[in-house]
């Protein structure tokens, strides 16, 4: 297998490991976000894919925090519709 060196090739990998979360456990996803626990509940899935993806890129794109942002961007962002419950003094 091929060591991904560019960077924007690695974010889409990223994005892929992460969109398949989503696409593998929407219940979980959706229960996360609406009980401000998705890192825990999702936690195995989430380290299982990081793993695989440091295998897939070289040391430095492994070192960065492109998986993070991955993360962010299509597993947090894209989990917008479920909404999580307004808290005190949230200002929302």
């Amino acid at each position: 297998m091929e060591i991904i060196t560019d960077e924007k090739r690695a974010m889409r990998t990223a994005r892929v490991y992460m969109d398949d979360i989503g696409q593998y456990y929407p219940a979980l996803v959706e229960k996360g976000i609406k009980e401000s626990s998705i890192f825990e509940l999702l936690h195995e899935h989430i380290e299982e894919a990081r793993v695989d993806f440091n295998k897939r890129v070289s040391p430095e794109i492994a070192a960065s925090k492109i998986f993070d942002y991955a993360l962010v961007d299509v597993l947090i962002k894209r989990a917008y519709k479920y909404k999580a419950p307004k808290t005190e003094g949230s200002g929302e």
